[in-house]
């Protein structure tokens, strides 16, 4: 259960900064910012994993550190940027 807490944690904590980032008049509250962040560091996480940034997680560690955000973030401004365009 703690995997799952850790996870929105994250998502809340990268959709948040990239909100921050990224103003705009998208509404949506907290969960769309969780589910956006949640999103980016899916797509964030799998980058940083690909090009080396991130080694494999450990089993059992589950409080996200700051490469983990940084690739969250980075992940989450990248799908807010695209939504944007989209939305255009």
């Amino acid at each position: 259960m703690a995997h799952y807490a850790a996870w929105l944690v994250l998502g809340l904590i990268a959709g948040a900064i990239a909100r921050w980032i990224l103003p705009g008049e998208e509404k949506g509250g907290w969960l769309v910012t969780a589910i956006l962040g949640i999103l980016g560091a899916l797509v964030g996480g799998w980058i940083a994993k690909t090009v080396g940034y991130l080694p494999p997680a450990e089993p059992g560690e589950w409080i996200p550190d700051l490469k983990s955000i940084a690739s969250a973030t980075v992940g989450s401004i990248v799908l807010l940027a695209v939504w944007k365009w989209i939305r255009r």
